[in-house]
């Protein structure tokens, strides 16, 4: 499981910065984070490979970058010209493939956007 993730979300203002952290455990090939806000269903907002492979969803490009340390097997997600619009809790996933390929999703943190 993902077993941690990190402080980093909480209330800013519009076009403000906040950055995620997501410490995983074990294994860990893909990682990402995802988005839900309310009364929508979750949507990917950004991955990166083990070889630092980025992907990122349109709504956030040249907004967002996601970054991983392989060492300490954690992800990043720097946020910048934050819009009400990424109002979500957000949750990091690993890629898994041991004992079966999967997807572990951490708990989740709320990031709000608001004047």
């Amino acid at each position: 499981q993902v077993q941690k993730v990190e402080s980093g979300g909480g209330l800013v203002q519009p076009g403000g910065s906040l950055r995620l952290s997501c410490a995983a455990s074990g294994e860990s090939f893909t990682m990402g984070w995802g988005r839900q806000a309310p009364g929508k269903q979750r949507e990917l907002v950004a991955g990166v490979s083990s070889d630092g492979i980025t992907n990122y969803a349109d709504s956030v490009k040249g907004r967002f970058t996601i970054s991983r340390d392989s060492a300490k097997n954690t992800v990043y997600l720097q946020m910048n010209s934050l819009k009400f619009e990424d109002t979500a809790v957000y949750y990091c996933y690993v890629d898994r493939r041991n004992p079966f390929p999967r997807r572990d999703w951490g708990q989740g943190t709320q990031v709000t956007v608001s004047s």
